[in-house]
C-alpha cells in the first residue's frame, strides 16, 4: 500500500523542474502550468471509495488529469502566470512609470511597468501580491455573474429595479395615461410574486408596488421595449438628479451650472471646476440615498478636485453615512440591459 501511495503521490506532484526566467519580448516564455497535489491521506480515501466501488473495473483515470486550476483570463492577455492554484492571463503594457501598477477590473487583471523591469520581475511581483490579486479576481467574477443573472427580459411584465424598488412593464396600446411615453401606476395585485432585478435582490422574488405604462402595442419587440422604458427612465433621472443636486448644493456652498446624462458602464459621475455634471441615469435603479451620495459626490468636488482626506469631510457634511452608500453601490451592480 505505502508503494501504491508513493506511486501515485509521484504521478500528481512530480518534483519540481528548475524555474523558467522569461525573456522579454518579442516572444516572452509563458509559465508552465504546475499539476496539483494530493496529500497521502487524500490518496488513502480515493483508493478505499474505488475498491468499494468498482472492485474489478479497469484502473481509474488519474484524478489530476480530471482537475484543472482555476483560470482567469484579461480579453487583451499577453501573458500568464500562476498564482496559487490559478492561472492567471494579464495584460500587460509599458509605461514611463518607475513602479509596477496592477488594477482589476471587470475585464481581469492589468499590469503596467516600466520598460527597464523584467518579465520575470512583474511575475515576482504578482506572486507577492498573489492573495490581493485572486481575491479582487474572484469577487469581479462573482460581480459579473450576479449581473448576468439580473439581466432584464425585455417583454411585456419586465420586472426591473427603479429607486430601489420592483418595478412592472405593462404595454399599454390605447395609450391610456397622461404624461410622454409612459407613466407610472400602481400596479395590479397578482396571485403570485415576479423575480426581481433590484440592486441586492439578485433571484429573489418579490410583488411589484408600481407599473410603468408603455404606449407600445403587444406586438412590441424586445428591442422597442426597452428603448421605450430607457427614454422615459433618462427623462425621469433628469427630474429627480435637478431636484437633489438643488436641494445639495447650496448646503455645500456651492453652485452647479450644467447637468449631462451618462450612459457610462463603469462611472457614476463626474464633475468639472466650471460647475457642470455629469451623473449617470442607471442610478435611478438605486434607492434614493445612494443617489444622493453620488449627487453630493460631485457637488463636493467643486469644493475639492481630489479625493483627499478634506473632500470625504466635506461630503460627510451632508451624507454622514456616505462610506456605507459607497460600498453598497460597489458591491450591488446594476442589471444588465
Amino acid at each position: 500500500m505505502q508503494r501504491l501511495v508513493q506511486m501515485a503521490l509521484d504521478l500528481f506532484d512530480p518534483p519540481s523542474a528548475p524555474a523558467v526566467v522569461a525573456v522579454p519580448p518579442p516572444a516572452p516564455k509563458i509559465e508552465s502550468k504546475s499539476p496539483l497535489a494530493l496529500d497521502t491521506q487524500g490518496v488513502d480515501a480515493i483508493e478505499e471509495v474505488a475498491k468499494k466501488i468498482a472492485p474489478s473495473a479497469a484502473p481509474a483515470v488519474p484524478l489530476g488529469s480530471l482537475l484543472s486550476p482555476a483560470e482567469f483570463r484579461h480579453p487583451g492577455a499577453n501573458r500568464e502566470v500562476l498564482l496559487g492554484d490559478a492561472v492567471v492571463g494579464y495584460a500587460l503594457t509599458r509605461a514611463r512609470r518607475r513602479t509596477i501598477g496592477f488594477t482589476v477590473g471587470a475585464d481581469g487583471l492589468s499590469v503596467r511597468a516600466p520598460s527597464w523591469v523584467t518579465l520575470s520581475a512583474v511575475d515576482a511581483a504578482l506572486r507577492e501580491k498573489s492573495d490581493w490579486i485572486l481575491r479582487k479576481l474572484s469577487e469581479a467574477r462573482e460581480r459579473q455573474q450576479r449581473m448576468e443573472g439580473g439581466r432584464i427580459v425585455w417583454a411585456a411584465g419586465a420586472v426591473l429595479p427603479y429607486l430601489g424598488e420592483p418595478l412592472t412593464v405593462v404595454l399599454d396600446p390605447s395609450h391610456g395615461f397622461a404624461g410622454k411615453g409612459g407613466a407610472l401606476m400602481p400596479a395590479v395585485p397578482s396571485a403570485s410574486p415576479v423575480p426581481s432585478s433590484a440592486p441586492g435582490e439578485e433571484g429573489s422574488a418579490v410583488f411589484a408596488a408600481q407599473s410603468l405604462h408603455i404606449g407600445l402595442p403587444h406586438s412590441a419587440s424586445p428591442a422597442q421595449i426597452r428603448d421605450a422604458v430607457q427614454a422615459w427612465l433618462m427623462r425621469d433621472a433628469r427630474r429627480h438628479f435637478t431636484a437633489r443636486l438643488d436641494h445639495f448644493a447650496p448646503l455645500l456652498g456651492v453652485r452647479w451650472a450644467s447637468l449631462r446624462l451618462s450612459s457610462a458602464q463603469t462611472r457614476w459621475g463626474s464633475a468639472k471646476a466650471d460647475g457642470s455634471i455629469r451623473l449617470n441615469w442607471r442610478l435611478l435603479h438605486y434607492r434614493p440615498a445612494i443617489i444622493d451620495y453620488v449627487v453630493a459626490h460631485e457637488l463636493a468636488h467643486l469644493r475639492v478636485m481630489d479625493h483627499s482626506p478634506r473632500f470625504w469631510d466635506t461630503v460627510a457634511t451632508v451624507v454622514p453615512d456616505y462610506a456605507q452608500l459607497r460600498s453598497h453601490l460597489r458591491d450591488e451592480p446594476a442589471p444588465l440591459w
